[in-house]
């Protein structure tokens, strides 16, 4: 029976396989895009980290105090693109998360499919087994009968 199963399923064995690898590579970019939304939040809590610490009168000369505000600004700016940066990353983070779930859901359905001809098989075996049983005790029983 096992050629018969592999015969009936051999298409969407196939299927489940692809299905298998399209949901492995969106669980792997997901994986990419969560571990580069952290860089991204990382890189801009160390920014801000920086623009914290920096000390508020170190500044002694006017010119040094236009270089500090220089300075400030445009940390000020890295910080700000970095916030940017992370924040629409975040929705290629959610796209990358639709897209797995997608797939998941994909690739359950054929697995799911799959289980349940295979219970059929199963089923349909057991009441041809219990059939053919029921035939050979009939068959015997005439036979004692007539004896």
């Amino acid at each position: 029976m096992s050629a018969t199963r592999s015969v009936a399923d051999r298409g969407l064995r196939a299927v489940a396989r692809v299905r298998g690898v399209r949901e492995h590579d969106s669980r792997l970019g997901l994986q990419m895009a969560l571990a580069e939304q952290q860089a991204l939040e990382e890189r801009a809590t160390a920014l801000n980290d920086r623009l914290a610490a920096l000390p508020g009168d170190a500044a002694v000369t006017p010119a040094e105090l236009l270089i500090f505000r220089a300075g400030t600004a445009a940390l000020g700016a890295h910080l700000r693109d970095a916030r940017e940066e992370a924040s629409s990353h975040h929705a290629v983070v959610e796209g990358a998360r639709a897209r797995w779930h997608a797939d998941k859901a994909q690739l359950s359905a054929v697995e799911n499919l799959l289980e349940r001809r295979a219970v059929r098989r199963r089923a349909e075996r057991a009441k041809a087994e219990a059939k053919e049983l029921d035939d050979l005790a009939s068959v015997r029983w005439a036979r004692e009968a007539h004896r």
